[in-house]
């Protein structure tokens, strides 16, 4: 029987690092290959910090197209969600770690990407790993900075689960908009009562599903979100990598992928297979979820008076 690794401490990108040796996923690829970016920058290495862009143009106000859908703030606690407005807690924190290291490597990689270093896969090798509770918490956190407006699309489409999850009735969405060449994708964007969270749901299901997210439509439709705000952040709830082909076809046309892994399920096989599959975008980093906390090894808990029992 092998013997069970403790725990590491830390955030959730630091434990990731600590419990899968994810710099040997990529040895086999070191000569010449690409090689995903590291979890964070060296603190202190100034010269490698990337220069302040230009200030960019302001921002329009978020779309007015649409009455504005209200979230289930209960649904969210209920489903241990991220509840906007609510006070700061140690979940919201370590969202707050995750989003900052991918706002810098959108920053990073800008010059290589343009304007889709603004769009983020949400992904993993194997369902219920909880992909879709991190997007989700993901957007939520993004659409709290003050100059950010966030798109949230559910890609899954076999299996569609971000607005049940939200408390909100399932309408026409991505599909649809692929499936219409004329149609407008800005049309088929729910707003929220969260400001500056817009969704866009998987839409009306067919045959054609898979033909539809390779179609060259895909990356034009992805295009057309990020051109409409230059300060919008597209997240794609993807399906698992190891389940559906759609993963990655969707991460051809990203700027980098949160790749979330279960610490009580997920095999290093299944991650170094699922990282092989969406080496289709260079930016791969890792979310570590469903960690279980041991007595002190809270990162912010004692902080925001949640002390373990």
């Amino acid at each position: 029987m092998t013997e069970a690794k403790p725990v590491p401490k830390g955030s959730l990108l630091e434990r990731a690092a600590v419990v899968y040796d994810f710099d040997a996923v990529f040895r086999a690829r070191q000569a010449g290959e690409p090689v995903a970016s590291p979890l964070a920058q060296p603190p202190g290495d100034e010269a490698a910090r990337p220069p302040i862009a230009a200030p960019e143009p302001p921002r329009r106000a978020v779309s007015t197209r649409g009455p504005v859908v209200a979230i289930d703030r209960d649904r969210l606690a209920e489903r241990d969600l991220l509840i906007p407005g609510a006070p700061v807690s140690a979940l919201a924190e370590e969202f707050r770690l995750i989003k900052r290291q991918l706002l810098l490597t959108a920053r990073n990689v800008q010059e290589s990407y343009g304007a889709r270093a603004r769009a983020i896969l949400v992904g993993s090798a194997n369902a219920n790993e909880g992909k879709t509770y991190c997007a989700i918490n993901l957007a939520l956190s993004l659409a709290a900075e003050r100059e950010t407006e966030v798109v949230l699309i559910d890609a899954d489409v076999a299996k569609p689960d971000v607005l049940s999850q939200l408390g909100l009735e399932d309408r026409p969405g991505l599909l649809d908009a692929l499936a219409s060449p004329s149609a407008d994708i800005e049309d088929f964007l729910i707003r929220t009562d969260v400001p500056q969270l817009l969704l866009l749901p998987a839409g009306s299901r067919s045959n054609q599903d898979t033909e539809l997210l390779a179609s060259a439509r895909t990356p034009d439709l992805l295009d057309a979100l990020l051109a409409a705000d230059p300060r919008r952040i597209v997240i794609f709830d993807s399906p698992p990598a190891l389940a559906a082909s759609p993963a990655a076809t969707l991460a051809l046309h990203v700027g980098q992928i949160m790749l979330v892994v279960r610490a009580d399920s997920t095999s290093e096989g299944d991650l170094r297979a699922a990282v092989s599959l969406l080496d289709g975008c260079e930016q791969i980093q890792l979310v570590l979820n469903a960690v279980s906390h041991i007595p002190g090894g809270r990162r912010f808990g004692s902080y925001y008076g949640m002390e373990d029992a």
